[in-house]
């Protein structure tokens, strides 16, 4: 397995940041540009996925301006499908991705393992399948995901065709179950700002989970 993995580095991966929701338990604030522990929860992010991958794509249906500033490109839902969730966004980068993969995360996880490209890309290829999908917490995470440009068509047929719910899609391609028992902050996410309290709270003391 080591020996395919150099064979195909991370040139092969396009990085997506999902920041186009609408943030509704967050009060309609745009989740990926609140602060925490002195800077924009995008912007962590930012810095511990792009270096996993050829480049860092955010996706924002709003403050695009805002987005920019960090140094990647930003891509919008299409019309037709803003604020669909994440779907929409996955669907937007898939669209635009110049490598045969698209890794999914969300702007409000901020605490993103420094291997988690390749390990989603080791169980991919281990399994045959053409995506993969973190579980952890006991059940599958579907917003972190690595999908193969290859079915940009069948999700823009299961979109149109009114359907919804982005673990139900990736299920539907018998996903890699991939796991991350050594990282145990990896799900840690903010909904509301009760959420982001307490981490911001809890911040200074994550040493292991903030290394990276």
């Amino acid at each position: 397995m080591e020996g395919r993995l150099r064979t195909e580095p991370r040139n092969t991966v396009t990085g997506v940041l999902l920041a186009g929701g609408r943030a509704e338990r967050m009060g309609g604030r745009d989740k990926g540009l609140l602060p925490l522990a002195g800077e924009p929860l995008i912007a962590h992010g930012v810095r511990r996925l792009k270096p996993q991958v050829a480049e860092l794509l955010i996706s924002a249906n709003r403050h695009q301006e805002h987005y920019q500033r960090f140094g990647c490109r930003v891509i919008s839902d299409h019309e037709d499908e803003r604020f669909r969730g994440p779907l929409a966004g996955m669907r937007a980068a898939l669209g635009v991705a110049t490598t045969p993969w698209v890794l999914t995360a969300p702007c409000d996880s901020p605490l993103l393992p420094p291997d988690y490209a390749a390990r989603m890309r080791a169980a991919l290829v281990e399994a045959g399948t053409v995506v993969s999908v973190a579980y952890g917490e006991g059940c599958w995470q579907p917003v972190f995901a690595l999908v193969s440009v290859g079915l940009r068509d069948d999700l823009a047929a299961w979109l149109a065709a009114g359907e919804g719910g982005v673990g139900r899609w990736l299920q539907r391609h018998q996903p890699a179950r991939v796991e991350f028992p050594d990282w145990p902050a990896f799900f840690r996410n903010v909904n509301t700002p009760e959420e982001l309290a307490r981490l911001e709270a809890e911040w200074a003391s994550m040493a292991f989970e903030l290394r990276g």
